[in-house]
């Protein structure tokens, strides 16, 4: 047997002593299909492959782990003292007191549903390898994969060595989740990862890579995001077209699903976790976090994305429209110019 080096048999990564006792396991059935037909390789998900393969990074070396971050300690302007600046003034359930450590608390719970979302992310993606029908498809899902466990050991690391503390997953995500693994139609699981959950988090982490205060989680969360772009591109590059041939009741099961999701997702940006780890009003909280404009507006950037992709695919049903308008995920006047 090899013994383990001396220098990493002390590493943390990857412990998460908080969660890893809750291991989430989902019963499913699927079928696996292989393809001997090794296709061309000038369509857009092979260049999209190609795209991958040149822009790989790596975690260890391409990120500079060296800077210290010190959980907790005031946050000057130049620093994170804007984080969250939604709970700055009147109505806010947090005390100025403890405004700094809302926006620590608040990191650190954006930090790790980012973490948990990209462990979903690889899952998903590695059954995409095995259920998509033609090689280009599986070619690029396992070079996401690669991506995707990239970001599980980044998110994780910055998780365990910088911030020293860690979120369960919402339990919106974990639903969305559980029914992705459960799905056995690949191309609900292009909806919910590629679309629904890729699609929110490039527009998180583009915000989060402007308002966090170090330079770490800024370095990961911009490089986060430029993969997440080619992945909703493969996504949306898969699926066009697929749904103007479908029976009514598939596009119906589509979209029920679709409804579901937004449901899950909508709920997700409650803060719930936070409200009850700070020990605040936790009602007084979630009441605010519906109403309070900033959040709102901050909801609606975060579907952008959404949106826009389901609008391409042609997913963008009245019953759709209708609940994105019902959560006030979209404006009015926005959701006006999509007819």
């Amino acid at each position: 047997m090899t013994a383990v080096p001396e220098e990493t048999a002390d590493a943390t990564f990857f412990t998460l002593d908080a969660v890893t006792a809750d291991l989430m396991e989902v019963d499913a059935r699927f079928r696996a299909c292989l393809n001997w037909d090794y296709g061309k390789r000038d369509g857009r998900v092979w260049n999209l492959y190609e795209k991958n393969k040149a822009n790989q990074w790596n975690a260890t070396t391409d990120i500079d782990w060296d800077h210290e971050v010190d959980f907790g300690a005031e946050l000057s302007e130049e620093n994170g003292a804007r984080l969250a600046s939604f709970v700055v003034g009147e109505g806010s359930p947090v005390p100025r007191e403890l405004l700094t450590a809302f926006r620590w608390e608040y990191q650190a719970w954006m930090c790790s549903q980012f973490l948990h979302g990209e462990q979903g992310a690889l899952v998903t993606t590695a059954r995409l390898v095995e259920t998509v029908p033609d090689m280009e498809a599986k070619t690029y899902a396992a070079s996401q994969v690669a991506d995707e466990a990239r970001h599980v050991e980044a998110f994780a690391r910055y998780v365990d060595e910088k911030l020293g503390t860690v979120y369960p997953i919402n339990p919106g995500l974990q639903r969305l989740l559980h029914d992705l693994l459960s799905e056995s139609r690949w191309d609900i699981v292009y909806l919910g990862m590629q679309v629904v959950v890729e699609g929110l988090a490039i527009t998180g982490l583009r915000l989060a890579s402007s308002g966090f205060g170090d330079p770490v989680i800024r370095q990961i969360t911009r490089m986060v995001a430029s993969d997440e772009a080619r992945h909703i591109a493969f996504g949306v590059t898969a699926l066009t077209g697929m749904y103007n041939e479908v029976t009514a009741a598939e596009l119906k099961d589509r979209e029920d699903f679709l409804l579901e999701s937004i449901r899950l997702m909508s709920r997700r940006f409650m803060l719930r976790e936070v409200w009850e780890r700070m020990e605040l009003d936790v009602e007084a909280g979630l009441r605010f976090a519906r109403t309070n404009p900033m959040m709102a507006t901050y909801r609606q950037m975060l579907f952008q994305q959404v949106i826009h992709v389901l609008r391409q695919l042609g997913m963008l049903s009245e019953k759709v429209k209708q609940l994105l308008l019902d959560e006030n995920l979209v404006r009015p006047e926005i959701m006006a110019a999509t007819r």
